[in-house]
């Protein structure tokens, strides 16, 4: 109870100052506010209960599975198996994160449905994957960090300048959603989880920049998907 005492507070005060300040401008801009503000207060008191039991969620069972599963893939013993576990590991959370499907339906509407929704999220969750391996492999292999951010975004420069215009913006917004609520938590715990156990290695350094592989991600499959619609 205490817990949930104290994320309640939490969001609380994460919420607040938007909520004053979106009924400010409400009662300023609109002649007749009522009904809109009324709107607006239900979907602010929905947001804090459930942005708290979404945290509470998180605290209690993402962190600790994910840290979990993190700690156990070392003990799997095969280098390409344990490779492929967090491929699907990393696509699976992406599938299931909210800010990416919000992000294919907008794309869906603007662009008529000429960009499907699901195919958006099928090659999104294709690249988290793939560079959730390769943040695996990585330590395994004591790669350094920045040689391959570097690589993976001159990569990405290069085919800006070949896809559509339209999938630029697309592809930068999806390595964007994909740190949202769900799938940081649960990046970070396994690669903290994975990189503990690993003797020898520097624990700090190695079980962070997961979330910078994951926002390099979706952008060069979402830039190759628009390779294919040229």
């Amino acid at each position: 109870m205490k817990d949930i005492k104290d994320l309640f507070l939490e969001v609380i005060q994460a919420i607040l100052p938007i909520v004053i300040l979106v009924a400010a401008l409400l009662f300023f801009l609109f002649e007749k506010p009522a009904p809109i503000m009324l709107q607006f207060l239900i979907g602010a008191v929905m947001i804090i209960f459930g942005l708290t039991l979404f945290l509470l969620g998180v605290k209690v069972g993402l962190l600790p599975l994910g840290q979990l599963v993190g700690s156990e893939l070392p003990q799997i013993g095969s280098f390409p198996l344990v490779l492929i576990y967090a491929f699907f590991i990393g696509a699976a959370v992406t599938v299931a994160e909210p800010n990416l499907r919000v992000l294919a339906y907008q794309v869906g509407l603007v662009t008529g449905g000429k960009i499907s929704g699901n195919v958006l999220i099928t090659f999104v969750a294709i690249g988290v994957g793939f560079f959730t391996a390769v943040a695996i492999a990585r330590i395994v292999l004591n790669i350094p960090l920045a040689y391959i951010l570097v690589a993976g975004y001159l990569l990405a420069f290069i085919l800006s300048a070949i896809v559509p215009p339209t999938f630029v913006p697309i592809a930068f917004d999806s390595g964007g959603v994909t740190t949202g609520p769900l799938t940081v938590p649960f990046v970070l715990s396994l690669g903290v989880g994975f990189a503990s156990v690993l003797s020898g290695k520097n624990t700090l350094g190695d079980s962070f920049g997961y979330l910078g592989l994951v926002l390099l991600g979706p952008i060069i499959p979402v830039m190759l998907l628009g390779v294919i619609y040229t």
